[in-house]
């Protein structure tokens, strides 16, 4: 596949990658306890190393924050952080070993409704943790205690110039003109931060000033030797004996691993084209990543999905978009750190307030609901656990109230089998076919070759998941570019290359009526 194809699309969305990526790499490096330096380093590595790896057409990686808490513990408990760089180290080969082994397979086996809960729920946590960014506040936020002395009108100004800016774009400039397509709005609302910066928000004024406190801060080296003092090596003489570190290299390569599985299943949801991420080979590209990374002092990395929706959503559609933000991030380091350091963070905070609306939005509730219980309460349940827990904690109860719920649905186990005759292959589908069988069914479909013919038998079926129907709809995409032919066999007839599984089943058997 030619890299530059569609560099139109990929060369603007990458730009808006960056201006998302930077605040995150800063942002979780602070909050880990580690060097500020090692959130960049991370981000570099994720995007141009993994952005190379992997096969994810639009998924991004990088510095993770949904692995916070667990880097600032082990960091605490080990007392060095060389000692947890050889804990990254080993937690990237133990990831290698998961890739060599198969295990990318876990992420087929997450529901439908799970994923979309925790997109919903980093959207709205993206949202809400904006909001004092964009005032400006100037302490420790906290609703009970809001103090508007702490606020920062220069702040808000900018937040609402760059709101504006970014929303003009998105609903109107951009669908307007192909020079606003290429021209991201992200890019204008940074260079208007900057503007506003120099010109009014440095100076004495007090009413429309921003302190150099509230604006975004990249380390500035002095020289070469300043920058590569900013690197540091994992002390492997002590790491490799203690067993501390052997334990935090196995739960960062578990919780890393099924983080990246479920944003590399949630990514491929966002991409248009319904392309499909080996994931096999996203977990050795990650292991390879987090290795290097560990090995010059940067974070943990995983696939992630604030990044690889701000790709998604800004309209990129191959690797090019995720190795060029990478490029991006490492030249912003060298070259022009003070320029970036005028950028005010409420310009960065509106950026994100965007793409966290647009992965929480409200409507997603209405939608599930429209589908039935069974795909709304394990929904519901992933956006409120994760809100109330974290990350993963809150995809586990997801998860769990998923399976019951498919289980109170279905307590009987279904069966699939493929049959090949010549180029023609012929699929029963058994009486009751669930989430749990998304996996058998993927690797079945995905195993075609171009050119083949599929006859998909239905005739026996009463209850098909949702998440079968959807996975059918995204599957229709690729069959179409690989030139596979579907034939639907059911009990009203049968239909050639359907134009929508979703609304052919939604009336036959999710209504249960043949």
């Amino acid at each position: 596949m030619n890299l530059f194809k569609n560099w139109k699309k990929d060369i603007p969305a990458s730009i808006v990658v960056f201006f998302v990526a930077l605040p995150l790499c800063l942002g979780v490096a602070l909050a880990s306890g580690a060097p500020v330096f090692s959130g960049i380093i991370a981000g570099i590595i994720g995007g141009i190393v993994i952005g190379f790896l992997s096969k994810s057409p639009i998924g991004v990686s990088g510095p993770a924050a949904g692995l916070v808490v667990i880097v600032l513990n082990a960091i605490t408990d080990l007392g060095a952080y060389e000692l947890f760089l050889v804990a990254v180290f080993l937690a990237g080969i133990f990831q290698i070993i998961l890739g060599i082994l198969k295990a990318g397979v876990i992420g087929y086996y997450f529901p439908s409704s799970v994923i979309k809960g925790m997109l919903c729920a980093i959207g709205i946590s993206i949202f809400l943790k904006q909001i004092p960014l964009a005032f400006g506040y100037t302490d420790t936020f906290s609703i009970t205690e809001f103090d508007f002395n702490k606020i920062t009108p220069g702040a808000i100004i900018i937040t609402i110039i760059t709101l504006s800016i970014l929303i003009i774009w998105d609903n109107y400039l951009g669908k307007k003109s192909n020079f606003f397509k290429l021209l991201p709005g992200s890019l204008v609302a940074v260079l208007i931060g900057i503007l506003y910066q120099v010109t009014i928000g440095d100076s004495n004024h007090d009413v429309f000033s921003i302190d150099h406190n509230l604006l975004v801060k990249v380390p500035v080296p002095e020289s070469v030797t300043d920058f590569v003092g900013q690197f540091v090596l994992p002390d492997f003489m002590n790491g490799l004996t203690n067993p501390m570190v052997w334990q935090v290299a196995i739960t960062i390569a578990i919780v890393g691993s099924l983080e990246t599985l479920l944003s590399v299943e949630a990514t491929d949801k966002l991409d248009p084209m319904k392309r499909q991420t080996p994931t096999n080979r996203e977990l050795i590209a990650q292991g390879m990543g987090n290795s290097l990374s560990g090995l010059i002092g940067g974070l943990p990395i995983t696939q992630v999905i604030v990044r690889s929706s701000a790709n998604a959503m800004s309209g990129g559609t191959s690797k090019l978009s995720t190795i060029f933000h990478g490029v991006l991030l490492f030249a912003s380091v060298i070259s022009i750190p003070v320029f970036l350091n005028l950028i005010p963070n409420a310009v960065l905070a509106s950026i994100l307030l965007v793409i966290g609306y647009k992965l929480g939005n409200p409507k997603q509730f209405l939608d599930m609901k429209k589908l039935g219980k069974d795909q709304l309460i394990p929904f519901a349940v992933t956006v409120i656990a994760i809100l109330a827990t974290d990350l993963l904690k809150g995809i586990i109860i997801g998860l769990i109230v998923g399976v019951v719920v498919s289980l109170i649905k279905s307590y009987n186990n279904s069966h699939v089998m493929l049959v090949k005759e010549g180029n023609i292959f012929h699929m029963n589908f058994a009486e009751e076919v669930t989430f749990v069988n998304r996996g058998a069914i993927v690797k079945e479909l995905d195993g075609l070759e171009p050119g083949a013919f599929l006859e998909l038998d239905v005739r026996k079926t009463k209850i098909l998941d949702y998440d079968i129907i959807e996975y059918l709809d995204e599957f229709k995409v690729k069959a179409k570019n690989n030139n596979i032919n579907i034939r639907l066999i059911s009990e009203r007839g049968t239909v050639d290359n359907p134009t929508s599984f979703r609304e052919f089943f939604g009336y036959v058997l999710v209504a249960g009526a043949h």
